[in-house]
């Protein structure tokens, strides 16, 4: 495998694969998700529901994050979930309800693909394709999304490391892509007060060794609502380049993820706090 050869390897010992490696005084990428770009000065948001339920759901979500400064709505249509009961999604219907609130809205869209037989339909919709963590190993899904013309947002599997994060990252730039937006998600170890554990030390690590745009998921990193603007707070100190959140309009009834969903309140005061903070970091968020 061909390494990056820089003074990164000497203070971190791991093997760091040449395309997502960072060059001495190497900028961020900057990659573009119709028109909104993340790697920059701004901290993007994105904001939305776990999965795609219904009409009225996901507009009064997405009018609702998109006023509070949301760039981009996440909405998973292909859902993966541990049990073969649990709610699916929506599938073509999803990522159809998806496109109506894009035109209607004019926010570009984020959603997942679970499979290279999927990857094509999904790009059809998608502004920025999402690989999820149970995915991150999937080699053949991503040495497909790697060809497709799509940003991709890839999220960090759940027991990866860094070193296997950044070759699931090669993956997709070796087939030509280099728009990839890093996700740090929460690893799982023998904590279970939360539903995995957020690796905050992650982001600095990542910003030192890789070029590439590095963005924080504090819901599926602590599965808990009111954790969530804590360490959304925390991830924009340390550096992060944006932030994924769950967000539904009625989360006591949303069929996923309801638990560490934001009300629509929650989110509007969360990005007021966000502003202070990246403005003391010397960022943006409005």
């Amino acid at each position: 495998m061909e390494t990056i050869s820089c003074n990164k390897l000497e203070d971190v010992k791991i093997t760091i694969p040449k395309q997502v490696g960072k060059l001495e005084n190497q900028k961020t990428t900057i990659v573009n998700v119709s028109g909104i770009e993340v790697g920059g000065k701004e901290v993007v948001i994105f904001a939305g529901p776990c999965a795609v339920e219904n009409k009225e759901q996901l507009f009064e979500t997405a009018k609702s994050v998109k006023a509070s400064g949301a760039k981009i709505l996440r909405g998973g249509a292909f859902k993966p979930r541990s049990s073969p009961y649990s709610f699916q999604g929506l599938g073509k219907e999803g990522l159809e309800l998806l496109s109506q609130v894009n035109k209607a809205l004019d926010i570009p869209i984020v959603t997942e693909v679970m499979d290279t037989r999927q990857v094509e339909l999904v790009s059809e919709y998608a502004d920025l394709i999402q690989v999820g963590s149970r995915n991150m190993q999937n080699f053949p899904l991503l040495k497909e999304v790697g060809k497709s013309k799509k940003p991709v947002l890839l999220k960090r599997g759940m027991m990866a490391t860094i070193e296997e994060f950044l070759n699931a990252a090669e993956y997709i730039l070796s087939q030509g892509n280099n728009q990839v937006i890093l996700c740090e998600r929460g690893i799982r170890t023998f904590e279970t007060s939360t539903r995995n554990t957020l690796d905050l030390s992650a982001v600095p690590m990542l910003k030192h060794l890789t070029h590439l745009p590095v963005i924080v998921d504090p819901s599926h990193g602590t599965g808990l609502r009111w954790m969530v603007p804590i360490m959304a707070k925390a991830a924009v100190a340390a550096g992060a380049d944006g932030l994924i959140m769950e967000v539904h309009y009625k989360p006591e009834i949303a069929l996923c993820d309801g638990n560490q969903s934001l009300r629509l309140n929650e989110f509007s005061e969360l990005m007021v706090d966000l502003g202070k903070i990246a403005k003391a970091v010397g960022r943006t968020i409005l």
